[in-house]
C-alpha cells in the first residue's frame, strides 16, 4: 500500500518507455526535479519490441496505400504487411477512415514536414544520451537496407527515394546483387537489388538502450518510483499520483504512456483519436555462421529482420485491432517462410511472441504539448512507429516548451488540440 507523506516535485512524467525516459532526462538537462513514474520497470512494455533501428531517413509517414488493389488486398488480409480484426472494425472505422483521408498527398505532405525537423535531429539527441549512459556498444552504424525481388518494384522505389532525397535531403544507394553479395553474403541470391540507407543506426538491443537511459536518469539525482497512471488527480495548483512510496505533488505532469495515454486523457474529459498498430516478434537463432550486419526490410511482405544480441529480431509489419485484444500472430505465421528464405533462419529462441501496440493518431504526427484546459498538463506521445526515434527529439521539444526556452522548431503541427 502507498505510504500517506506527499512529497512535491517540479515535474512528473508518467511512462517509462522510449518516450517518457527521454522526457526525463530532457526536463532534467534543463534544470527540473523530475520523478519518472510507471507501473512496471523501463522498456518493459512497446518500447520492449520494435526493428530497432533509428530512422533518420523516416520523414515520410507509413500511411495507407493508394494503390486500389493493394489496399483491397490489406482489407481482405491477403498481404502480410498489415493484418485486420474485422471485430474490431466497427470501432476503429471513423479513426480509418481519418487515417485515410491523411494518406492523400496533401496528408502526407503534411506528416513530412511535421517529421522533418524532428528527424534531422533525431540521431544527434540520441547521441548526448547514448554517450552520457555508456552505451557505444550497442550501436550499429551501418544503415539499413530495404530488399526488392522484382526489378520494376526497386525501380519505382529509387524514384520515389530520389524524390525524397531532393526534398528532405535523405541519402540513399542503390544496391546490385554483386554490392549486395559483398554487404549482406547470407542474404537469398534471388534478390534483384535493394536501396541502402546509409544514415539510420540500429541497435543491438533497444529495450537495454532505454533502460540505460532510465540507468543514466537515476544517476544524475532522477527518481523512478513505482505507480498506476490511474491515480492521476488535480489537487488545487498541482497534479497528483500515488505511488508505493507515497502521493507525489508537482506542478507539471507529462503523459508519456504511448498507447495507455488516451486512456488517461479520457478519464479527463480530454478525448482524443488514439488507435494501434499491433506488432509482434520472434528471435530466431541462425543457421552455421550465417549473420547480418544491419536490419533487413523484406519490401514484398512487410517484416523486418535485425541482428539483435538476443538473435535475429524478426519483426511484423501492423495489425489493425483494439490495444487488448488476445494476441493473433497470424502475421508471423505468414511472413517466417518467406524469412526463411531470405535468410538461413534457425530455431525460435522465443516461447511466444512478444506483442506490442504503436500508438498512432490518424496523421501520424506525435502530440507533443500542452494538453487544452489543464493547466500543467502536458502530451508527448502518439509517435506510431518511431517512438524510439524520436523519443529524446520530442522530449526536447517539449521542456523547451515547458520551461519557456525557445523551441528548436514550430511546435503547432504537434499540439495536442490539433484534432
Amino acid at each position: 500500500m502507498a505510504g500517506t507523506e506527499t512529497a512535491e516535485v517540479d515535474c512528473l512524467v508518467l511512462g517509462a518507455g522510449a518516450v517518457g525516459v527521454s522526457t526525463a532526462l530532457q526536463l532534467q538537462a534543463l534544470g527540473k526535479q523530475v520523478v519518472l513514474v510507471d507501473r512496471q520497470p523501463a522498456a518493459e512494455a512497446t518500447s520492449y519490441g520494435n526493428t530497432g533501428i533509428i530512422q533518420a531517413e523516416g520523414v515520410v509517414p507509413y500511411m495507407l496505400p493508394m494503390e486500389a488493389m493493394r489496399l483491397f488486398q490489406m482489407l481482405l488480409n491477403r498481404r502480410s504487411e498489415a493484418h485486420v480484426h474485422y471485430g474490431a472494425l466497427l470501432k476503429l472505422a471513423p479513426w480509418l477512415a481519418r487515417y485515410g483521408m491523411n494518406s492523400f498527398e496533401a496528408g502526407v505532405q503534411r506528416g513530412a514536414a511535421a517529421h522533418l525537423p524532428l528527424i534531422q535531429k533525431a540521431i544527434s539527441e540520441h547521441e548526448r544520451f547514448i554517450g552520457a549512459a555508456g552505451v557505444e556498444h550497442l550501436v550499429r552504424r551501418t544503415g539499413y537496407l530495404k530488399v526488392y525481388r522484382d526489378t520494376e518494384d526497386l525501380e519505382a522505389d529509387e524514384k520515389e527515394s530520389l524524390s525524397q532525397a531532393d526534398r528532405y535531403g535523405i541519402k540513399f544507394n542503390v544496391v546490385n546483387p554483386d554490392e549486395l553479395e559483398k554487404l549482406e553474403p547470407h542474404l537469398s541470391d534471388d534478390l534483384v537489388g535493394a536501396i541502402h540507407y546509409p544514415e539510420p543506426v540500429s541497435l543491438a538491443d533497444p529495450s537495454a538502450l532505454v533502460k540505460a537511459y532510465a540507468a543514466l536518469f537515476q544517476k544524475q539525482g532522477g527518481r523512478f518510483l513505482t505507480a498506476d497512471a490511474r491515480t492521476l488527480a488535480r489537487d488545487g495548483a498541482h497534479w497528483t499520483v500515488s505511488t508505493v512510496d507515497g502521493r507525489l505533488k508537482a506542478e507539471h505532469c507529462v503523459l508519456a504512456l504511448g498507447p495507455w495515454s488516451a486512456d488517461i486523457l479520457k478519464l479527463l474529459g480530454v478525448p482524443v483519436p488514439l488507435a494501434f498498430k499491433r506488432g509482434y516478434h520472434m528471435h530466431y537463432s541462425a543457421s552455421g555462421n550465417a549473420t547480418l550486419s544491419r536490419p533487413v526490410l523484406d519490401t514484398d511482405h512487410g517484416y523486418v529482420m535485425t541482428q539483435m544480441e538476443r538473435g535475429i529480431r524478426l519483426t511484423t509489419g501492423a495489425e489493425f485491432a483494439e490495444r487488448d485484444a488476445k494476441p493473433s500472430p497470424r502475421q508471423l505465421e505468414k511472413v517466417e517462410p518467406f524469412a526463411r528464405e531470405l535468410f538461413p533462419l534457425d530455431k525460435r529462441l522465443d516461447a511466444e511472441p512478444w506483442l506490442g501496440s504503436r500508438p498512432c493518431l490518424p496523421d501520424l504526427i506525435p502530440m507533443t504539448g500542452a494538453v487544452p484546459g489543464n493547466r500543467g498538463l502536458w502530451a508527448n506521445f502518439g509517435h506510431h512507429h518511431l517512438g524510439l526515434t524520436l523519443g529524446p527529439v520530442t522530449g526536447r521539444l517539449l521542456a523547451e516548451i515547458m520551461t519557456g526556452e525557445k523551441p528548436f522548431t514550430d511546435p503547432a503541427p504537434y499540439r495536442v488540440d490539433r484534432f
